[in-house]
C-alpha cells in the first residue's frame, strides 16, 4: 500500500502529515505481524490443546460405556459427564454416518475433528455454527451415533480479545504521545517556514524568530535570523552609498550649472546643459533605485484604490488610460514602494504607446495587475535584458526620450522585495503587457 502510495503521488504534502504516516505505516505494520503470529502460533496452539482435552474427556465416557452398553449404564455415565466435563450427550441407535463429509471450515472443526478421527477410527461430523455458545460433535460408534454437545467455552479462549484490545489501545495510546511529540517537533519548522515567508514578503517581523524544538530546527532558526540581519545590513550599506553618491554628485554639478550661467550663450553651451540636465535625471533615477529597499513600514491597505489613483493621475497628465478594478483588493505591502513601482510601469508605456489599459483584480492567492499598451513592443530575446539597471534597447531608447533604463528594475526590484514578480509578453492590443503578481 505505501508503494502505491508513493508511485501515485498521494502521500499528504505537509510535513506533520507525512510524519504521522511514518508513524502510522509501522503501527499498522506491527499490528499485521502481531496478528500474523498470534492466530498462526498462540490460537492454533491454544485449539489444539482444547480439542485434545476434550478428545481425552469424551475418550474417557467411551471406555467407561463400553462395547455394548445398557441403558441404566449409558444413562449414569452420560450424567457424569455432564456433571465432571459440562458435555452433553445423546446417543442415537443404529445411526450411521454417511463415509465423506464436508471438508473443515473453520479451525475448530478441523483441529477437533482431526483428534476424534484419529481417536476413534470413524467418521465424526463437526457442527461450529455457534461455536462461542457450543459445539456439537457426531462420532460413529459401532452401531451407533454418539452426539456430544461441548460448551463454546471449553473450545474457545477468551484471550483472542484481550490480546485485541490490549493490541489496538496500546497502539491508540503510542499514537497519541507520538502525535503529540511529532507536533511539538513540526511547529518550530512551520513557524520558521512562515517567518521566511513573511520576510520574503517584505513583511516586518516584531521579534527576531525564537529558535526552539529540536536542535537541527534551532540551528535553522539561528541562521535565518543571522541571514535577515546580513540582509538588513547589505541592503542599508546599498541604499546609504547610492545615496552618498548621488548627494555627493549634485554638489560639483550645481557649480558647473553656476559657471554655465554665467557664461555668454552659444551652441556649444546648450549641449553642456543638456548633458547636466541628463545627469541630474540619472543621479534621481539613482535615488530612486537606492530608496526602492528602504525602511518603509508595511501596511494592510487597498491595491485596487492605489491603482485607481494613479490612473486617476496619470488621466489629468493627459494619457489615455482605460482600467478596471475587482472591487477591493487587500494585501500587506509598502504603499510608497508599491506605488512607486506601478507609476515606473505606467510611465513605460505611456512612453511608447498612445493608449493604456491597466487591470487588477484577485487571481488565487495573489493579486494581478497588468499593463497593456499599443506600442512597439519589446522582443521576447529582451524581455529578461530590460529588467538589468542602465539597460536600453537601441530601438526604442535612448538618453534623451527613455530615460536612465531604470525603470523596470526599480519596478521589478520594489516587486520582488514584496514576495512578488513581474512579467513581460505580448498584449493582446499589439503592444507590451507588464503583469504583476503580489502574493497576498
Amino acid at each position: 500500500m505505501l508503494l502505491n502510495l508513493l508511485k501515485n503521488n498521494i502521500l499528504p504534502r505537509s510535513l506533520y502529515g507525512r510524519s504521522l504516516l511514518i508513524i502510522i505505516m509501522p503501527l499498522i505494520l506491527l499490528q499485521v505481524v502481531s496478528a500474523w503470529i498470534f492466530y498462526d502460533r498462540h490460537w492454533d496452539t491454544i485449539t489444539k490443546r482444547l480439542s485434545s482435552s476434550i478428545v481425552g474427556d469424551i475418550s474417557q465416557v467411551v471406555e467407561l460405556l463400553g462395547e455394548e452398553p445398557s441403558v441404566e449404564l449409558r444413562k449414569t455415565v452420560f450424567d457424569m459427564a455432564w456433571r465432571n466435563f459440562s458435555l452433553q450427550i445423546e446417543w442415537r441407535e443404529g445411526e450411521r454416518l454417511p463415509e465423506t463429509l464436508a471438508g473443515p471450515e473453520s479451525r475448530i472443526d478441523d483441529f477437533l475433528g482431526q483428534t476424534l478421527q484419529s481417536r476413534f477410527q470413524g467418521p465424526v461430523r463437526i457442527d461450529d455454527s455457534s461455536y462461542r455458545e457450543r459445539v456439537i460433535a457426531d462420532i460413529q460408534l459401532e452401531g451407533a451415533v454418539m452426539s456430544v454437545t461441548i460448551p463454546g467455552k471449553r473450545l474457545f479462549s477468551v484471550t483472542t480479545y484481550i490480546f485485541i484490545m490490549w493490541m489496538v489501545g496500546t497502539s491508540l495510546i503510542l499514537f497519541a504521545v507520538a502525535s503529540i511529540f511529532m507536533r511539538n517537533q513540526v511547529r518550530p519548522i512551520q513557524r520558521l517556514a512562515e517567518a521566511a515567508d513573511q520576510f520574503g514578503k517584505g513583511r516586518e517581523l516584531d521579534e527576531d524568530f525564537r529558535p526552539e524544538g529540536a536542535l537541527e530546527v534551532r540551528r535553522a532558526a539561528a541562521a535565518f535570523n543571522v541571514m535577515r540581519q546580513r540582509l538588513r545590513r547589505q541592503i542599508r550599506q546599498r541604499t546609504d552609498m547610492l545615496s552618498g553618491v548621488s548627494h555627493d554628485l549634485r554638489t560639483p554639478i550645481t557649480r558647473m550649472k553656476l559657471q554655465l550661467a554665467m557664461l555668454p550663450e552659444d551652441s556649444q553651451m546648450a549641449e553642456l546643459q543638456d548633458d547636466i540636465a541628463e545627469m541630474e535625471r540619472m543621479i534621481e533615477g539613482y535615488l530612486t533605485f537606492a530608496r526602492g529597499e528602504g525602511d518603509e513600514p508595511t501596511k494592510h491597505v487597498d491595491l485596487g484604490s492605489m491603482v485607481e489613483d494613479i490612473v486617476a493621475v496619470w488621466r489629468r497628465n493627459g494619457v489615455k488610460i482605460d482600467s478596471h478594478v475587482e472591487g477591493r483588493l487587500m494585501a500587506w505591502l509598502r504603499p510608497d514602494a508599491i506605488k512607486r513601482g506601478i507609476e515606473n510601469l505606467v510611465a513605460n508605456a505611456s512612453r511608447y504607446g498612445e493608449q493604456l489599459w491597466v487591470r487588477a483584480g484577485r487571481r488565487g492567492d495573489a493579486i494581478e495587475i497588468t499593463v497593456d499598451d499599443d506600442g512597439p513592443g519589446i522582443p521576447e530575446s529582451h524581455r529578461e535584458d530590460v529588467f538589468r539597471p542602465f539597460y536600453r534597447l537601441d530601438e526604442s531608447r535612448n538618453p534623451q526620450t527613455g530615460g536612465t533604463g531604470l525603470g523596470l528594475a526599480i519596478a521589478r526590484d520594489l516587486l520582488r522585495s514584496h514576495g512578488g514578480d513581474i512579467l513581460l509578453e505580448d498584449s493582446p492590443h499589439g503592444g507590451l503587457r507588464a503583469r504583476i503578481r503580489i502574493p497576498v
